[in-house]
């Protein structure tokens, strides 16, 4: 009977390292609060084109280090897809009250290997291109001319140093290992966080929409509808341009299993 149970404990064992080893085999990953994924938009998404079902394709633009040890490198691509799409009409009716357009899309799944791992976020920040190429570009006039740049959200990042500090001189995330990390700070409903997570070019504190004119979220994924992304306007057709960039935050309690 010993003979027995050590021969199948050593099966068990021996089973569990070929698994860890079989070339190409992709473990299981298991997202949690809290872990970011600073993203890039590779195409553009407008109300006035789109349609339901349609792709949406984005991919993060720094590493990511998840709990359990983990890394999803730079340039992993996260997939959804469009929800609902209605372009802005202007109504010429007198003294009307102009409909607004909306954009909705969903957030599906990171690859993860060749797996995809479905998620379960909300958008805690999305910036136009525009406020995206800002925030990477340093700031070099006559008086300085040190190369500094502000994160999205207003914090400064220097090129020589390692700590970002807000508008008050205190360190709030570190430039380093390909990236910039921070614990999140509680702005504007966005919570906030004592572990370090990845925040690529945007503040600690960074929360809504950055660079949008007359533009609002409707919806940034909850709990009850997680991952969904709203846009609304009652002046224009609602649009999310080509290298525009978000930061997704996986919701809390959501352990999510890699699959096919």
């Amino acid at each position: 009977m010993g003979n027995t149970k050590f021969f199948a404990a050593l099966l068990i064992a021996s089973s569990a390292a070929f698994a860890q080893t079989v070339p190409g085999r992709t473990p299981a990953v298991f997202l949690d609060a809290p872990t970011t994924f600073p993203i890039v938009f590779t195409n553009s998404i407008a109300a006035r084109s789109a349609r339901p079902g349609e792709p949406v394709t984005t991919r993060t633009t720094q590493v990511v280090r998840l709990g359990d040890g983990v890394v999803i490198p730079k340039g992993t691509k996260i997939t959804g897809h469009v929800v609902a799409a209605n372009p802005f009409v202007y109504d010429t009716t007198p003294y009307a009250k102009q409909n607004a357009s909306a954009l909705s899309i969903h957030f599906d799944s990171i690859e993860v290997g060749h797996r995809a791992v479905p998620l379960s976020v909300t958008v805690r920040a999305v910036a136009t291109p525009v406020a995206t190429e800002e925030a990477q570009t340093p700031v070099n006039h006559d008086i300085d001319l040190s190369g500094v740049t502000t994160q999205i959200g207003g914090d400064q990042r220097y090129p020589w140093n390692a700590p970002v500090t807000n508008n008050d001189g205190d360190v709030v995330a570190y430039s380093r290992r390909g990236g910039v990390y921070a614990h999140l700070i509680a702005s504007d409903g966005c919570d906030g966080s004592s572990v370090e997570v990845s925040v690529g070019i945007y503040s600690a504190s960074a929360c809504g929409l950055y660079g949008f004119d007359r533009t609002s979220a409707a919806e940034v994924g909850s709990p009850t509808h997680p991952s969904t992304l709203t846009l609304v306007s009652t002046h224009y057709s609602a649009k999310i341009y080509k290298n525009s960039t978000a930061l997704l935050e996986v919701l809390p309690q959501q352990q999510t299993v890699a699959s096919r």
